[in-house]
């Protein structure tokens, strides 16, 4: 049970509600042209293309997991 609360803990601090990343470049350059269409679109995008890595990163620990539970649950039988 502990184990669990400490990886919902984990998920949930990587996961904000309001994710507000943007390199310094972008930042500055759609601050000085005044649009903030344009500033929103690149921001949703780049968070867009930052879940992806830890997506994947999840995907394989979960798998990892999986394959050694299964194995400490085949020994046991």
């Amino acid at each position: 049970m502990k184990t669990k609360s400490i990886i919902v803990l984990f998920l949930i601090a990587l996961m904000p509600a309001l994710a507000e990343a943007q390199c310094a470049m972008c930042r500055a350059v759609l601050e000085s042209e005044g649009s903030e269409a344009a500033a929103k679109g690149i921001n949703d995008g780049i968070v867009y293309l930052m879940i992806f890595p830890y997506v994947l990163v999840g995907g394989i620990a979960f798998f990892i997991y999986r394959s050694f539970r299964n194995k400490d649950v085949t020994e046991k039988s």
